[in-house]
């Protein structure tokens, strides 16, 4: 997630009283893939904002997928923060992609797999956007970074997916539940069970009918991602901060913000209604048992 801050007036302050003063929060998910929940009024959803239709490929590029012929492309990244793999890692992946017809365009930095086939290109750097968005792209195996899962919700590319730290699982977990992704392990894969995977992917027509209508829905606003970025950013600008739009728990101390006061109030307002009803029922009880002696004597 993006999020703007406030202008920093010099004085210190708490990474979360930091967090508790952003003006506005830009959350790059959207609908499309976010459980419906309740958010506050300056939690503004803009996944895909970077999304935008596919440019021309290359020459070079564009001469591979087009000798793909009718099998079409496999377009394959781990993401920047992935550098390169450990090479037995990188030949099961590789063994993986040389035992389906489709031609497979790898981002891959590192020493060239030993297992590599001839149906498989490298690049240290890949037009990932416009690569998804080619009609003869089949599939796209990915790490299940936010900004790669969006482009091919956006274009319609059904999913292998990866996952290998931080929120790569939970994104991947999202598309598999709706149907337009396989998720796999990445320290128990085996060439077989990716090449599988790939198949069903490009084969199996519900993969690619779920992520076209997931790419359905996430097209379907009134407003571009990026212009509603652009608009409530300008809107904190001219509205100092838009003070209006920030929760009230943020001025809150943290016995209030979990509610400790209320609770003391009302554990003493009980304390003090237990005592007088018991201080009652002891008074009644002592007047009957006096009776009851005067009553004998």
């Amino acid at each position: 997630m993006m999020v703007l801050f406030p202008v920093w007036t010099g004085s210190p302050s708490s990474a979360c009283s930091t967090l508790g003063n952003a003006d506005i929060w830009l959350i790059r998910t959207f609908w499309d893939l976010e459980t419906p929940r309740p958010i506050p009024p300056n939690f503004k959803y803009v996944g895909g904002l970077h999304c935008k239709p596919a440019n021309q490929l290359p020459e070079d590029l564009e001469a591979i997928v087009q000798s793909s012929a009718d099998a079409g492309v496999v377009v394959v990244s781990f993401g920047s923060m992935v550098t390169n793999l450990t090479a037995e890692r990188a030949d099961v992946i590789a063994t993986a992609f040389g035992q389906i017809p489709q031609k497979v365009i790898w981002r891959f930095s590192g020493d060239t797999p030993t297992m590599l086939a001839a149906n498989t290109k490298l690049s240290d750097w890949i037009p990932q956007n416009d690569l998804l968005g080619h009609p003869k792209t089949k599939a796209f195996v990915t790490h299940g970074g936010t900004n790669g899962l969006y482009e091919a919700v956006y274009h319609g590319v059904p999913l292998v997916g990866i996952p290998l730290f931080g929120d790569q699982p939970d994104n991947l977990a999202r598309l598999s539940r709706r149907g337009a992704a396989i998720v796999l392990d990445f320290n128990r894969l085996t060439s077989d069970e990716l090449t599988e995977a790939l198949l069903a992917v490009i084969n199996e027509p519900s993969y690619k009918s779920n992520m076209e209508r997931l790419s359905v829905l996430h097209r379907d606003q009134p407003v571009a991602p990026l212009s509603t970025a652009v608009f409530w950013v300008e809107f904190v600008m001219r509205h100092s901060g838009a003070p209006h739009l920030h929760l009230a728990s943020h001025d809150l101390t943290w016995f209030q913000y979990y509610s400790l006061d209320t609770g003391a109030a009302l554990l003493g307002a009980m304390l003090i209604a237990t005592t007088i009803v018991w201080g009652s029922i002891r008074f009644f009880l002592r007047c009957s048992s006096q009776r009851r002696r005067e009553k004998n004597d």
